[in-house]
C-alpha cells in the first residue's frame, strides 16, 4: 500500500512540473536573474564575494594592512589566543606582569576600517584581580586601551613611512 502511495505522489509531482525546451532567450533571462538564494549569477562564489571585497585591485583583507600589522606587532608581547583577519580581531590570552602577580590583563584589538585613521582601531583591556586564589573581573582599563591605540597608530605610521621611497 505504501509503495503505491509513494508512486502516486511521485507521478503527481512530475505531472505538475512543466518541461519546455530551453531557448537561447530563456537561458539568458535565467542567467541574468541569478540564483534564487543569493541573487548572484551562476558563475560561482569567490572569496571576495564572501568578504564583501569585490573591488578590483583590492588587497585581499578587509582591514587596513598597516593597522593590522601594527596591531600584531604591539600584541605580540602578550600570548595570542585568537586571530581573525577577516573580522580584524586579535585576542590575547590572560597575562600577568611579573611586577603585579595579583593582576592580569587580556587584550581585544579590533581593526575596524580599511583606512589608516584614528577611529579605525579599537582596543579593549580586560582586567582581573586575584583575591583568595580566585581571579575576579575588575572591569576595563580605558587609559591603557587608549595608550595601546596610540601605540598601534604610531607603529602604523612608522610602517607607512618606511614603505615610502624617496
Amino acid at each position: 500500500m505504501s509503495r503505491y502511495l509513494i508512486l502516486i505522489i511521485l507521478i503527481s509531482l512530475t505531472a505538475c512540473s512543466s518541461i519546455e525546451p530551453e531557448t537561447n532567450e530563456t537561458k539568458i533571462d535565467r542567467d541574468s536573474a541569478g540564483s534564487f538564494f543569493t541573487g548572484r549569477s551562476e558563475q560561482g562564489v569567490t572569496l571576495s564575494d564572501l568578504t564583501g571585497n569585490s573591488a578590483k585591485g583590492s588587497s585581499g583583507i578587509p582591514v587596513n594592512a598597516l593597522l593590522w600589522r601594527a596591531s600584531l606587532d604591539i600584541a605580540s608581547i602578550l600570548p595570542i589566543d585568537d586571530i581573525d583577519v577577516f573580522s580584524g580581531t586579535i585576542l590575547s590570552d590572560w597575562y600577568s606582569l611579573p611586577s603585579t602577580p595579583n593582576e592580569q590583563i587580556k587584550l581585544a584589538i579590533f581593526v575596524l576600517d580599511k583606512e589608516l585613521r584614528s577611529d579605525a582601531i579599537r582596543v579593549v583591556v580586560y582586567v582581573q584581580s586575584k583575591k583568595a586564589n580566585i581571579w575576579e573581573d575588575a572591569g576595563l582599563d580605558a587609559s591603557l586601551a587608549r595608550q595601546l591605540e596610540n601605540l598601534i597608530l604610531t607603529r602604523a605610521r612608522e610602517l607607512r613611512a618606511s614603505t615610502v621611497t624617496q
